[in-house]
């Protein structure tokens, strides 16, 4: 029986906050949704029909980011006010202040194990916070600039951090130190996250474009220019065949990360989609913007298709934590199997086999407010490979030049980057001679 991709649909949308929802986050049993909003507040929803929404009020100044704790028993809020705060979200509003950073605090995130805290702050830092303890325990400072986004990996063992300084660095957190820094983005990272192995990372960024790397080999895997305005936030679906944005361009994008192609084009807040967020099922997501809307979306992918695979996830994590090298399945086979697509390892999906994909812009049909377009020229990955080669070119020599095609978008994207590099190469060097140039004009004056 194949896999069928329906249309994703508005379920249901609220409207409480009185400016710009900055974050959106769904707790684990789907029952409730936390915002945060530029009005200070943070809200809590209920998904039942008639019951009340929560506002709580504490912190002093807007709220940039929010998460439920994987327990869904406690919400994190970081605001502009350089605070953070532990909220139980009941009728209470209870909250404990955490107080350690000097600037605006723009993300916060639990591990997966909720016993820590990563947030990332205007005062160039990320720092780490035990939360049963509720003290501060260390900084991460390498950053030059903002640091707008902070996560940690699925084994919560590594931390990648983004921001104004257009890098992504990715940090052993036991260590403390910086293991790796991306610097391909033309402008400043807007959000970073792990892809649900914990093998890549996709970040979003003001030059409206998202990129994908593998974090094994720092290669950069995936890069989509299928915005037209900055790209505010992303999530990957749990089953990591998939990833959702949102942008300045008032849409919601899903890409299928197997094919390396956009799926869907979501029309439905009026001005910037600010975030947007899959529920840990991955069978509802949420989305905000500066319309003050929040959005609940039903995914509608096939759900025997990536319950087999969040199932296939865990069996392979359980079999003694170990990575089981030299799986690694084709391009061909993972579109041909849409039950075994994701995790045959505990490595999760494997985009090493992917050869770099180059999405570009595509023309969508402008639709009523609030209506959930499908670009028309995707299907679902499972009906492409079954559709018969009509066009009287045979199916090999179709695939080569296929492979052919991607093999010159790699080895482009490969020099631009590599172009990129010497230019930063150029700059530090140019910086360090005036540098020179000066201290030895001060040594000169002194004497």
């Amino acid at each position: 029986m194949s896999s069928v991709l329906e249309d994703p649909t508005l379920e249901r949308h609220f409207k409480g906050h009185r400016d710009t929802i900055t974050s959106v986050d769904l707790n684990p049993n789907m029952r409730q949704i936390a915002t945060g909003s530029m009005d200070s507040c943070l809200m809590v929803w209920n998904m039942k029909a008639q019951m009340r929404a929560y506002r709580f009020v504490g912190h002093k100044d807007a709220v940039m980011s929010v998460q439920f704790s994987p327990s869904g028993h406690l919400v994190a809020s970081a605001s502009r006010d350089k605070t953070v705060r532990l909220w139980v979200p009941s009728v209470k509003g209870e909250s404990t202040v955490f107080k350690a950073h000097t600037g605006t605090v723009r993300s916060v995130n639990f591990s997966s194990d909720g016993q820590s805290l990563v947030t990332a702050s205007d005062d160039k830092t990320v720092k780490v916070w035990a939360v049963h303890r509720q003290r501060f325990l260390f900084s991460l400072n390498q950053h030059i600039n903002w640091v707008r986004c902070a996560k940690f990996s699925p084994d919560g063992r590594l931390i990648v951090s983004a921001g104004d300084d257009k890098t992504i660095k990715i940090w052993d957190k036991t260590s403390r130190d910086c293991i790796h820094s991306f610097y391909e983005h033309g402008g400043y990272v807007s959000y970073v996250d792990f892809h649900p192995s914990g093998t890549c990372i996709a970040a979003a960024s003001s030059d409206n474009t998202v990129k994908v790397w593998d974090i094994r080999t720092n290669k950069l895997l995936q890069h989509y220019q299928v915005h037209t305005a900055v790209v505010n936030g992303l999530s990957f679906h749990p089953s990591g065949n998939y990833l959702i944005t949102a942008s300045n361009d008032s849409t919601l994008k899903i890409l299928d990360l197997l094919e390396g192609r956009l799926l869907y084009t979501l029309h439905g807040h009026q001005g910037p989609a600010t975030c947007v967020a899959f529920s840990r099922a991955g069978d509802y997501f949420a989305s905000g913007g500066s319309d003050e809307q929040v959005m609940v979306w039903k995914t509608n992918f096939d759900a025997a298709d990536y319950e087999e695979v969040l199932r296939s996830q865990q069996r392979a994590t359980s079999v003694n934590g170990a990575v089981q090298s030299g799986e690694r399945q084709s391009r061909s086979s993972l579109r041909a199997s849409s039950r075994s697509r994701g995790v045959e390892s505990s490595e999760g999906v494997d985009f090493s086999d992917i050869p770099l994909s180059h999405v570009e812009k595509r023309s969508v049909s402008q639709t009523r407010q609030s209506q959930v377009p499908k670009d028309t020229s995707v299907s679902s990955p499972t009906s492409r490979q079954q559709q018969p080669q009509d066009n009287g070119v045979p199916a090999a020599l179709a695939s080569t030049l296929d492979h052919i095609v991607c093999q010159l978008d790699v080895l482009t994207q490969t020099v631009a980057i590599l172009e990129q590099r010497l230019t930063l190469t150029e700059d530090k060097l140019r910086e360090c001679i005036d540098n020179q140039q000066m201290i030895t004009l001060q040594l000169r004056t002194s004497k």
